[in-house]
């Protein structure tokens, strides 16, 4: 993010155009840093669970492979369980899938997310205009 000093003649009018903070233009300001936090929370969750299922894609191009015959060790918790390659397979599909729908619950969580942030900024900057700085 890059920052900038402002330049004397913008400083001037900045401080000629002060605006005062009404209860709820403070609110919406704290509301928007909520969301802000949130949404960096998710993002971080969404980074995480592409992933954990780019793994289990991984390992499943690996596994086909695998010998049918062959038992495949496959983690359940914190142990190891030796399992038919099928089920293995099964496992992971059904895990892949579960990943996929995560994120897509954490994509629309987003999603609402930021459009609450785009309103909250519309607002904010028709309110104050250069005297805020909500660039995330």
């Amino acid at each position: 993010m890059q920052r900038r000093m402002l330049s004397k003649e913008d400083e001037a009018a900045v401080g000629a155009d002060e605006t005062e903070v009404r209860r709820e233009d403070q609110d919406k300001i704290n509301r928007f840093s909520r969301l802000h936090q949130r949404e960096m929370l998710l993002e971080d969750e969404l980074k995480t669970k592409a992933k954990d299922k780019e793994d289990l894609e991984e390992i499943s191009n690996e596994l086909e492979l695998a010998d049918e015959d062959d038992k495949i060790p496959y983690k359940i918790g914190d142990s190891f369980i030796s399992l038919p390659l099928p089920e293995v397979q099964e496992l992971l599909a059904s895990s892949t899938g579960k990943i996929e729908e995560e994120v897509s619950a954490v994509e629309e969580k987003l999603g609402g997310i930021r459009e609450e942030m785009r309103e909250l900024k519309v607002s904010l900057y028709a309110r104050f205009g250069r005297s805020i700085n909500l660039e995330t």
